[in-house]
């Protein structure tokens, strides 16, 4: 308040949406946000299962039509592992398809789609309207992917020097349903670098 700033989300545990929405509920109203966001889907180390995944989508599905109704948006944020084979698509294919968008909406880290061997932007026009937030991470050019969550934090570079294609993501991001991006760097270089991000992105942004 002091600064001037708003904040738009919070972190809710998946414990926390499977046994207690009322608490989640009155944790965003507090904080007076319109989305919460869950960033973790208890599993073993590695990729997603389905049963894991069906397990969440029963969680979600609960969860978001109960923050609906109180005019908070949940979303549920990947970080790579959702993406392994699964029928004809993959198991992240499985879940965005199984939640009714009416309440339930995804957090997009460009980096860690990625990283899960998924274009980004490719994602985005998939699932147009489905990612009303963003978080923007840049990957250092010759990072392994992993499906599995973990990524060393070093490989946090420069928004617009890395290949994760941040700018032409940032060109049609607004078109395809994109609301607020949240610049993330993890580095020990993050003081310095995200001066350097925040001018990239104002050449998009306005």
């Amino acid at each position: 308040s002091e600064y001037g700033l708003k904040m738009i989300a919070i972190g809710a545990d998946y414990g926390d949406l499977e046994k207690n929405v009322a608490k989640v509920i009155s944790a965003a109203r507090e904080m007076d946000v319109k989305y919460v966001v869950c960033y973790w889907i208890p599993h073993a180390d590695g990729p997603l299962s389905i049963e894991d995944a069906k397990k969440a989508i029963k969680v979600f599905g609960t969860a978001g039509r109960m923050l609906a109704e109180n005019g908070i948006t949940l979303c549920y944020h990947p970080h790579g592992f959702e993406f392994t084979a699964f029928g004809s698509g993959t198991v992240f294919d499985e879940m965005i398809k199984s939640l009714d968008p009416k309440h339930m909406s995804f957090e997009m880290d460009v980096y860690w789609v990625k990283q899960g061997g998924v274009d980004p932007l490719a994602l985005l026009k998939k699932y147009a309207g489905r990612f009303p937030l963003v978080h923007l991470k840049d990957r250092k050019p010759g990072t392994p992917d992993s499906s599995d969550g973990h990524a060393d934090v070093e490989t946090n570079v420069v928004l617009g020097t890395g290949d994760v294609g941040i700018g032409p993501f940032l060109k049609e991001a607004k078109t395809l349903g994109v609301r607020h991006f949240f610049i993330e760097d993890e580095s020990s270089r993050v003081i310095q670098q995200v001066p350097e991000s925040v001018k990239f992105i104002r050449k998009y942004l306005r």
